[in-house]
């Protein structure tokens, strides 16, 4: 009888983590087929897309450090009470993370695609650009490893924090390998003149 529990245990983080797989390679396979292009694309104000995708991703990493801290002391590992309004929180600014991380994915396989190997002017594309794009797409991967982790009652109890961490783990290399790459190359990007 063990055994078949802890079968139907393994059931549902196997199964979330091959859904994950799939599809951080489906996202992974569009990039790279996909015609990059910078039409239905938008910077914000700032003087180009990469410099928007540098700013909001910079707010990507400040709510994915918030997320840890929150889901912390939500389950105690801070040593004080958490107050109430804390869960909502935690879920508003995880929805926002979210919703900022799709829209600068959007920007980067619509705009940029999926780089590797040679660029079309013969510029070999940077190990750092291949690791970001390669990460950026496990992201979305490991974002439905997340939901089932949070939604599913029948899980191990280890599944949610090795859930969240692979998730932010991802957000964090993605968040280093461009927005703070770029911050130590060339500084805080300007915005329409006012940078």
């Amino acid at each position: 009888m063990a055994d078949t529990t802890a079968q139907k245990g393994m059931a549902v983080p196997l199964s979330a983590f091959a859904a994950g797989a799939v599809v951080a390679l489906l996202i992974g396979v569009f990039g790279k087929v996909h015609n990059p292009t910078l039409d239905a694309t938008t910077t914000l104000g700032f003087d180009t897309v990469i410099a928007m995708k540098v700013v909001v991703s910079t707010v990507i990493g400040v709510l994915a450090v918030l997320q840890v801290i929150g889901a912390l002391w939500i389950y105690g590992k801070l040593g004080i009470k958490a107050p109430s309004w804390l869960g909502t929180a935690h879920r508003i600014s995880g929805t926002v993370a979210l919703l900022l991380t799709a829209f600068v994915a959007y920007h980067c396989l619509w705009a940029l695609g999926l780089e590797s190997g040679t660029l079309a002017d013969g510029e070999k594309v940077a190990t750092r650009t291949v690791v970001h794009g390669l990460l950026g797409c496990a992201v979305f991967g490991a974002v439905l490893v997340k939901v089932v982790a949070v939604r599913s009652r029948r899980a191990p109890g280890w599944f949610l924090p090795v859930a969240g961490g692979l998730l932010f783990a991802l957000l964090v290399v993605v968040v280093l390998t461009s927005a703070v790459w770029y911050l130590g190359a060339k500084g805080w990007p300007s915005s329409g003149g006012y940078g």
